[in-house]
């Protein structure tokens, strides 16, 4: 499971699964805990994200899992 975090550091958006349905990827999960969300990512919102992203962001998000886990407030 995925979390995201708001400013606050409460839970946001809880992504349980990731599909592929042809060209698209679904993403199921829930907001806030409680609303269930299924979201689609298309091929042209796909390039968009990579276009965002410059070297130094890049190697970020690489090195992201290997990075050491911090206590939450």
């Amino acid at each position: 499971m995925i979390k995201l975090h708001g400013p606050d550091n409460k839970e946001m958006i809880a992504i349980d699964a990731l599909e592929k349905e042809g060209d698209v990827l679904i993403i199921k999960g829930r907001i806030f805990g409680t609303m269930p969300l299924t979201a689609r990512l298309y091929p042209q919102d796909a390039r968009a994200f990579l276009k965002m992203l410059n070297f130094k962001l890049a190697w970020f998000l690489i090195s992201l899992p290997f990075r050491r886990s911090f206590k939450k407030k």
